[in-house]
């Protein structure tokens, strides 16, 4: 394991943060204008799920980890995880689903994602910045004022329900931000 200082964090880093993996989401450099510079790191624990705020002296030393990112098809739900396969291996791999937090909405059997390997087990999935799902279930929108860009609500193949603009079908497949679960575009 190769150690990294502060001034080297770039976000999705991977760290060792009291004794357990941990990804940086995000950092900030505060330099006050009495006293010493620090960085404040929002970390995400890969066990847990959990984030917390933590505050590292300017330069602190700490160990960067090797996380693989491996090519996995998702397969099932089972009981509180979720199960992946290698798709070279054919390896059969669970995530938890604390770590896979509000994605589960978009995950789609039988699509390959990139999933985030430490060791022997599986931490978290690296989701693409669109996905494309199917509208099984869309209301006809409200005719009227529609200069304000009206919208209305649809639910997705995966249950997920999306915010869209009336011209959205049921049938139609839609490019959604899976971080922030909003329309992107039509297909």
């Amino acid at each position: 394991m190769a150690k990294i200082t502060t001034a080297q964090f770039k976000k999705g880093n991977f760290i060792e943060f009291r004794s357990e993996p941990n990804q940086i989401l995000d950092f900030q450099f505060v330099n006050p204008g009495k006293g010493s510079a620090f960085v404040r790191a929002k970390l995400k624990s890969l066990k847990s799920g959990k984030v917390i705020e933590f505050t590292y002296k300017s330069g602190e030393s700490v160990e960067e980890l090797p996380i693989n990112t491996r090519e996995m098809q998702y397969l099932y739900k089972e009981g509180d995880s979720y199960v992946f396969m290698d798709n070279f291996s054919y390896e059969q791999y669970n995530i938890a689903e604390s770590l896979l937090a509000d994605f589960i909405k978009y995950l789609k059997p039988n699509d390959t994602y990139q999933v985030l390997v430490f060791g022997d087990d599986a931490v978290g999935v690296r989701f693409p910045k669109k996905v494309w799902l199917k509208v099984t279930e869309a209301d006809d929108g409200a005719k009227g004022n529609t200069a304000t860009g009206a919208t209305k609500t649809v639910v997705v193949e995966t249950g997920a329900v999306i915010t869209v603009p009336l011209f959205i079908k049921e049938g139609d497949v839609i490019g959604i931000d899976p971080e922030t679960g909003s329309y992107l575009e039509r297909g």
